[in-house]
């Protein structure tokens, strides 16, 4: 009884052409966003570390919604240990754990911010979403 219900969901979401499935995939597929946010870590995560990356997210989600869901925006988590994003490091000269706004036009980067504020407000998750928020409305004008 459970392959056949399988099957038949599995035959449901392909014929579908995925409809069923959540939006988010087709925003993080978009291979024109507005803008990247990415945030930047390591092999070794501490618990601020991993603080930064929870409350750019949250900022992220919560103010800008729609531009997420429609693939202006995107939101990136790039472990810069990994092989293949070392260049990371040196594209946007990173020397710690950082969120980097990447303002994009037909494909192409061309104006990159490192909130470095980040480390600063950490401690105060208030200030620290207001500043994400700030900071990525002012790029996503650009944007436009």
């Amino acid at each position: 009884m459970r392959k056949p219900l399988l099957v038949f969901l599995t035959l449901t979401v392909l014929i579908s052409g995925g409809a069923f499935l959540p939006s988010t995939a087709s925003a993080v597929e978009n291979a024109n966003p507005a803008l990247v946010a990415y945030y930047f870590h390591g092999k070794v995560r501490c618990a601020t570390c991993q603080k930064l990356e929870q409350f750019s997210k949250e900022a992220l989600n919560a103010n800008f919604k729609g531009e997420l869901e429609s693939g202006k925006l995107q939101f990136k988590v790039v472990n810069v240990d990994d092989k293949g994003n070392e260049h990371y490091a040196s594209d946007y000269k990173l020397y710690t754990k950082s969120l980097i706004l990447s303002l994009v036009k037909d494909g192409k980067e061309i104006k990159w911010k490192n909130l470095d504020k980040i480390w600063e407000y950490v401690g105060n998750k208030e200030k620290y979403v207001d500043y994400v928020k700030i900071e990525t409305k002012d790029f996503l004008k650009e944007a436009s």
